[in-house]
């Protein structure tokens, strides 16, 4: 193989590579910004129980 030709394929294969990585990043970035969006609101909050351990369980004998 050409020298010349096997550096032109590394340097297709590299920016195809970087093209991926970025691509990967970007679809990381959205499910986490849709998790967030969801959530973001309530961001410290904590979903509260409306029922209190005493009213949940019967007294002993």
């Amino acid at each position: 193989m050409n020298e010349t030709f096997a550096y032109e394929l590394h340097g297709i294969r590299t920016a195809e590579l970087a093209r991926q990585a970025q691509h990967d990043r970007l679809v990381r970035e959205a499910k986490r910004a849709r998790r967030g969006g969801r959530n973001g609101s309530h961001e410290g909050e904590r979903r509260v129980s409306a029922t209190r351990a005493a009213d949940r369980f019967t007294r002993a004998a």
